[in-house]
């Protein structure tokens, strides 16, 4: 079992900046893949970004491309999402989640087996 904790979200203006982190529970937290995806309101779930255990392979959603960077820090067991020149559209409550394999289906949320809570990013006009 693995619980994650996001934090870092908030009220930001458009083109400002956050940067969120999601601290893992286990100390295996190294051998598994760790996803960012964001839900808006309304909208199903999508996928922002994914990073290999070892930090080598990093993928972005072609909408965050350029803005977002994912990274981690195993020896914290955590990951980060910095996310810059924020746009109103970036608005969503914001989820790292966990998966101890990894394919081409990176971004499916099937592929993932722990969640944590979520954090809300707001961008506003």
């Amino acid at each position: 079992q693995v619980q994650l904790v996001e934090s870092g979200g908030g009220l930001v203006q458009a083109g400002g900046s956050l940067r969120l982190s999601c601290a893992a529970s286990r100390r295996t937290f190294s051998r598994y893949f760790m996803g960012w995806f964001r839900q808006a309101p309304g909208k199903e779930r999508e996928f922002v970004s994914v990073i290999s255990w070892s930090g080598g392979s990093t993928y972005y959603a072609d909408s965050v491309k350029g803005r977002f960077t994912i990274s981690r820090d195993n020896a914290k067991n955590t990951v980060y999402l910095q996310m810059n020149s924020l746009k109103p559209e970036d608005t969503a409550v914001y989820f790292c989640a966990a998966a101890p394999r990894m394919g081409s289906d990176y971004e499916a949320t099937m592929v993932y087996d722990y969640w944590g809570q979520g954090t809300q990013v707001t961008v506003s006009s």
